[in-house]
């Protein structure tokens, strides 16, 4: 018996596996001059399309974890980026918001996207959205 279904190269899982780390260390120099981590990015960009909502909405919008979520916003709320506060309709939610440091935070990031986009040398854009699509497949497909 061979086990070739065994080999890392022919795990699909694990190319998906470096493809993330590939990207999350791109990204690495990117954010360190925000003072961010990519999780806080992934926070932060939620936020700036909709900002003070629930963190049960941010968890769904993010798919971070519910215990890392929570380590996360600990430390965005002590580098002041966001604060959260009690809803006023509904005293048992809490609502994440944005600092003023928060949103202008959004300016200096304004331009992240397109530099890590230029990183994909071999990938025209058409490739990128085929991709983007066969990955929400796989999430959808995977989604628990």
């Amino acid at each position: 018996m061979s086990f070739n279904q065994l080999k890392l190269t022919n795990q699909l899982c694990h190319r998906l596996y470096m493809a993330s780390n590939s990207i999350v260390r791109a990204y690495r120099e990117l954010l360190h001059a925000l003072n961010i981590t990519y999780p806080q990015y992934v926070v932060m960009m939620a936020l700036w399309e909709q900002d003070k909502i629930t963190i049960a909405e941010l968890l769904e919008k993010t798919a971070i974890d519910g215990g890392a979520m929570t380590q996360i916003l600990k430390k965005m709320v002590d580098k002041c980026l966001l604060e959260i506060v009690k809803d006023h309709q509904d005293k048992r939610k809490r609502l994440v918001q944005l600092t003023k440091q928060g949103q202008a935070l959004k300016l200096k990031a304004v331009d992240i996207p397109n530099e890590i986009g230029c990183k994909f040398e071999s990938i025209n854009s058409e490739q990128a959205d085929q991709l983007m699509r066969l990955l929400d497949l796989v999430i959808s497909d995977l989604r628990v």
